[in-house]
């Protein structure tokens, strides 16, 4: 008889991120712990169990009938913590209140909102608004008091302002299928050189591709603007230039155009 478990809440998390992400790479990123310190606590749980969690050098992960078990175990105990940690919170502090967003990106919109439906549903008596229009800069209204979380591409720290991590995401280039570009795997800096790059009118400093990747090595290609990204996809669908935006950002159109060609 076993005794003593050293199963934590923080496993059963690693558990479903793992299951989730596919991998223990992607697993740790989403956790914002390194490969190791995930991997420590695996070896930790099979180590006690005295058996494997997944069989290792699988696409996605297959768990064992182990790890199957610990999953369900964590899919009924995680739950039913967090909606406890919530109703701690509203008999300590009250249920009602409202939180002000300020957004600084064009594109967090195809997340936020069901993000925002899903925190509604958890807490049903906190009124949620996002702060007119696209923002500048979110973290002044922090300072002063017009907003109550911003939501930001990259933290400077500031004083009396707590930054903290959601997610990291990765950027894609995206061409027109006929367009030389779109046969390469990977795009350098200078492929953008010749192109009109399409982006939002925003601020240099405020886009990874130029600040990042362009700047850097002093490359300044031709520019075009627009304000919604349905409409950069369709001027990079017509020729009218390139663009890189979040996988996310992109990946319902794609969707929909997958969709299109097996109907």
């Amino acid at each position: 008889m076993m005794n003593n478990s050293p199963l934590e809440l923080r496993h059963l998390r690693s558990l479903l991120a793992l299951r989730e992400c596919g991998g223990v790479s992607a697993a740790a990123k989403r956790l914002f712990l390194t490969q190791s310190a995930l991997s420590h606590q695996i070896k930790l749980l099979e180590d006690f169990y005295n058996a494997p969690l997944f069989e290792r050098k699988t696409q996605p992960l297959r768990f064992t009938a182990v790890g199957e078990r610990l999953l369900r175990l964590a899919e009924e105990i995680l739950p039913a913590t967090q909606a406890c940690g919530r109703d701690i919170v509203q008999l300590v502090e009250g249920a009602a209140g409202e939180l002000r967003i300020a957004v600084e990106c064009h594109t967090c919109f195809d997340w936020l909102i069901p993000a925002m439906d899903d925190f509604r549903t958890a807490w049903p008596a906190i009124e949620l608004d996002i702060v007119s229009g696209f923002q500048a800069d979110p973290v002044s209204l922090l300072l002063t008091r017009r907003a109550d979380l911003a939501i930001v591409s990259h933290a400077e720290e500031t004083a009396n302002i707590a930054f903290l991590p959601l997610f990291s995401y990765e950027m894609v280039g995206i061409a027109a299928k006929t367009h030389p570009l779109a046969a390469k795997n990977i795009w350098q800096a200078e492929d953008f050189a010749d192109e009109t790059l399409i982006t939002y009118p925003v601020p240099d400093d405020m886009l990874d591709l130029l600040r990042k990747v362009l700047i850097p090595k002093g490359i300044s290609p031709k520019r075009r603007t627009t304000e919604l990204t349905i409409a950069m996809v369709q001027l990079v669908a017509s020729k009218r230039g390139v663009a890189a935006l979040p996988y996310w950002a992109v990946l319902p159109y794609l969707q929909k155009v997958i969709s299109r060609h097996t109907a």
